[in-house]
C-alpha cells in the first residue's frame, strides 16, 4: 500500500484555486467596467423571454415547456456523445486486436442516434416553436391588458361599494 501524499492532490487544488480566481475576476470586471445606467426596463425581472406581467401563477404558454423539454433532450444527448467519443479510440483499438467491429458497430449506432436527434430538432423547427419574437410581445400585451382590466374593474367595484 502506497503512502499518503498530500502534494499529491495539488492539481486539484490550483484547479479549485484557478477556479475561484476566475469568478472573482469575472464579477470585479463586471463591476469596474459595466454600465451604471440603471432603467425601469433593465431593473424589470426577465424569464425565458416572457415579460413578467401578471400573477406568478398565471398560465404560461405551452411553447415554454417544449423549449425546456428539447433542452433537456439535447443536454442528454451531450451526457451520450461525451462517453462514446472518450470510448471510440479504446474501441477501435479493441477491434484492431480482436477483428470484431465494436468500433464501426458503436459508430453506426451514433450516428443513428445523431440522425434522430436531427430529425426531431427539424420537425419542432419547422413547427415554430423557436419563433418567439413578436408572438412572445403580443401575447405579454395581451396578459398586461387583462391585468389592467381587471385591477380596473376591481377599483370599480370598490367605488360602488364605498
Amino acid at each position: 500500500m502506497s503512502e499518503f501524499n498530500l502534494f499529491d492532490y495539488a492539481p486539484i487544488g490550483v484547479m479549485f484555486i484557478v477556479a475561484l480566481g476566475f469568478a472573482a475576476s469575472q464579477i470585479l470586471t463586471t463591476q469596474l467596467i459595466g454600465p451604471r445606467k440603471r432603467t425601469a426596463t433593465k431593473l424589470m425581472p426577465y424569464e425565458s423571454g416572457k415579460d413578467p406581467v401578471g400573477s406568478a401563477r398565471d398560465k404560461f404558454s405551452i411553447k415554454f415547456y417544449t423549449v425546456a423539454v428539447i433542452f433537456l433532450l439535447f443536454d442528454i444527448e451531450v451526457l451520450f456523445m461525451i462517453p462514446f467519443a472518450v470510448a471510440f479510440k479504446s474501441l477501435l483499438a479493441e477491434e484492431k486486436i480482436s477483428g470484431i467491429a465494436f468500433g464501426t458497430i458503436a459508430l453506426l449506432e451514433i450516428l443513428i442516434f445523431i440522425a434522430t436527434l436531427i430529425v426531431g430538432y427539424i420537425y419542432v423547427w419547422k413547427k415554430g416553436t423557436f419563433d418567439w419574437g413578436l408572438q412572445a410581445r403580443a401575447e405579454a400585451l395581451v396578459e398586461a391588458k387583462e391585468l389592467i382590466n381587471k385591477k380596473q374593474q376591481r377599483i370599480q367595484k370598490l367605488k360602488r361599494a364605498a
